[in-house]
């Protein structure tokens, strides 16, 4: 459904501060696939994300959806089909905006728009319906301004949001990392609802060791901007940490030693 083919960018091209951020990547993802993604900082995951999403474009390669060549799109091009929840809660959603306003924006994403009332009464009902499904009360507060929001309800109604259209692909980039223990976990389990739901393909970075294995039907490992484990199937389930960590040093000749994935 989502391919990258011999993908490789580099930032400050030419210059002394060069940085290699993906080198000749290649992966697939079928349809329906939860994956998530790991490595430690600066190894390429969110440019994975953002090459995908048509944020960078790459220097060399080529990125598929369902075999169509989207390499050169911009990035309001793919949200048609595209979406994509951020580290930071304040990222999905405009906060002068009231939630149904907020709702309304991504239910018309990739659509005409023209000068007819931007909100009916159908859609007011549609929203409560999927806002009471996070159990936060929100299906009462349509008439709020998303700015007032803790930001664990903002990043739970930007969950709502990306997956209104039910976009090919869902793209969560680091989407609990900011959030407290318990918000996180209650993040998570609607993630997984929403994801269920819909059979979405989706793209999950995250720091959490844990949550890698845990989530998805597969798990990528990134290093230096390369992929050097894919892992899927009965070896993901069966999957601890302490074998994670081995598999690492085993793949990539180095000891994994960054202290915000080992303390989570």
């Amino acid at each position: 459904m989502l391919e990258l083919r011999d993908v490789s960018l580099s930032f400050n091209r030419g210059s002394v501060n060069q940085k290699e951020a993906l080198r000749d990547v290649s992966v697939s993802f079928r349809q329906g696939d939860f994956t998530t993604i790991i490595g430690s900082n600066g190894a390429g995951k969110s440019t994975l994300l953002n090459i995908i999403a048509g944020v960078f474009l790459p220097d060399s390669g080529n990125v598929f959806v369902e075999e169509h060549d989207i390499t050169t799109w911009t990035d309001y091009r793919r949200a048609r089909f595209l979406g994509r929840v951020f580290q930071d809660p304040m990222k999905g959603t405009a906060s002068n905006m009231t939630i149904e306003e907020n709702l309304a924006m991504a239910c018309r994403r990739g659509k005409k728009r023209g000068l007819k009332w931007g909100i009916t009464n159908k859609e007011r009902e549609l929203y409560r319906v999927l806002l009471k499904t996070l159990g936060l009360g929100l299906e009462d507060r349509l008439k709020t301004k998303a700015g007032l929001l803790s930001g664990g309800q903002r990043q739970a109604l930007t969950l709502i949001m990306a997956s209104l259209v039910e976009p090919k692909a869902l793209l969560l980039d680091e989407h609990t990392a900011a959030l407290d223990p318990k918000t996180a976990m209650r993040v998570m389990e609607l993630t997984e609802e929403i994801i269920g739901k819909y059979n979405m393909t989706t793209i999950m970075v995250t720091h959490n060791m844990k949550d890698a294995i845990h989530y998805g039907n597969r798990l990528l490992m990134m290093h230096e901007g390369r992929m050097i484990l894919d892992i899927s199937g009965r070896e993901k389930e069966n999957l601890q940490v302490a074998d994670l960590l081995q598999l690492f040093e085993r793949a990539s000749g180095d000891e994994f030693a960054d202290d915000r994935f080992l303390l989570t």
